[in-house]
């Protein structure tokens, strides 16, 4: 669905493109919620859920506001063991008169928010809720040529992550901060890291997130980095503003995740307690020989964590420009750039929203009248009410 009235290169601040039409949406860009979205890994067992997430059942049965209301405020027991960085406790309520849990206590206790969390509920807060309670999204072509586009940009350009198998909490997020450390010191050495994980409290709450790529200025010794985001796109035209505004967001979240840890914002002792990790744990040989090895030999979790602040200590904030790149998937071509500068209070206005909906604070919005087109490539547009 396109528009004749496109944007042209005199009116678009920043954005380096000919003129070119604007294409309202794609199935790439509806799939806005990433593959590694956390709910979506779990699986529905039991028959009973199976047959409610079924589009004819749903269709059949469509459910008033009230009651999908509601059915947002029960738990599900249908899902198979939770991965440990992407689902928290789906138990039962122990007690008939307890209040409900927020989503961000059923869904993220065990892990925390991720941007993805954050950018999926900007792009519409009812697919979120769904797509929290039937554990399912759908994942789309475009998204797999997308994942493999990132995965060729990383092994061409970066060297490989550790992967270790750890045997127990502790040692899963020694790993994760290994491989922070690991790619913060190839930032520093050669000017250019990919796939960067980031693990930080905003707002009053652990968020974790992957940045696609950092570049440090080839002109300055001391430069700040620079944070780019590369999307992959199905036709060569421009995004809508709608899918802009929601990249923005994203890239925004990590500069404001990167700039308050280079600040020293990681609390290790909230770190600990909020995850339930034992400081002392003393980590398997092969983690210890790994550490060793890249020069920062650690026994326990706590000398991990040790590491990773002291890295932190060598970089400095990012720049306040980013920029986003879309490619065009066909050839991998460069379809447009844009180059934007960071909204603080923009930003802290929209993770408050979002954190509204996360906390249980109120119900799910429907995405905005004038964005109802993005309701015709939602899977969960029959059982909406919101969908015109």
């Amino acid at each position: 669905m396109s528009e004749s009235h496109g944007p042209s290169a005199s009116n678009i601040n920043n954005i380096i493109v000919p003129e070119i039409s604007v294409e309202f949406v794609s199935d790439e860009e509806m799939a806005i919620i990433d593959a590694a979205l956390a709910a979506t890994r779990c699986s529905l067992t039991s028959s009973k859920i199976s047959s409610i997430c079924s589009p004819s059942q749903l269709q059949r049965n469509a459910r008033s506001l009230r009651s999908i209301t509601l059915l947002s405020k029960r738990r599900f027991s249908g899902c198979s063991a939770p991965d440990i960085e992407d689902s928290g406790d789906l138990g039962l309520s122990k007690k008939r008169n307890e209040v409900p849990e927020s989503f961000l206590e059923r869904f993220r206790k065990a892990r925390s928010l991720s941007v993805t969390d954050i950018t999926g509920t900007e792009w519409c807060e009812k697919q979120m809720e769904f797509t929290l309670l039937y554990c399912r999204k759908r994942v789309s072509k475009a998204m797999r040529a997308g994942e493999a586009r990132h995965k060729k940009l990383v092994e061409e350009q970066v060297s490989t992550e550790v992967k270790i198998l750890g045997r127990s909490v502790e040692e899963v997020w020694a790993i994760k901060l290994i491989n922070f450390i690991t790619g913060a010191n190839q930032l520093l050495s050669e000017g250019l890291t990919r796939e960067l994980p980031l693990y930080g409290f905003i707002e009053g709450v652990w968020m974790v997130g992957v940045i696609d790529e950092i570049r440090m200025p080839i002109k300055e010794t001391h430069g700040s980095p620079i944070l780019v985001d590369t999307k992959t796109r199905v036709r060569e035209t421009l995004p809508s503003e709608s899918q802009r505004r929601n990249r923005r967001l994203q890239l925004m979240c990590y500069k404001c995740m990167w700039d308050n840890l280079a600040a020293g914002g990681f609390p290790p002792r909230q770190f600990f307690n909020y995850f339930s990790l034992n400081p002392d744990h003393v980590l398997s040989e092969e983690i210890r020989k790994s550490s060793t090895d890249a020069g920062y030999p650690a026994k326990t979790l706590e000398d991990i964590v040790t590491f990773y602040m002291n890295t932190w200590n060598m970089l400095q904030p990012t720049h306040d420009q980013l920029l986003l790149r879309y490619e065009f998937q066909k050839d991998e071509s460069l379809v447009v750039e844009e180059k934007f500068s960071y909204d603080q209070n923009w930003l802290k206005s929209q993770i408050q929203n979002c954190l509204e909906f996360w906390k249980g604070e109120r119900e799910a919005n429907y995405t905005p009248v004038e964005e109802r087109w993005k309701c015709q490539f939602c899977q969960f547009a029959r059982m909406c009410s919101g969908n015109p």
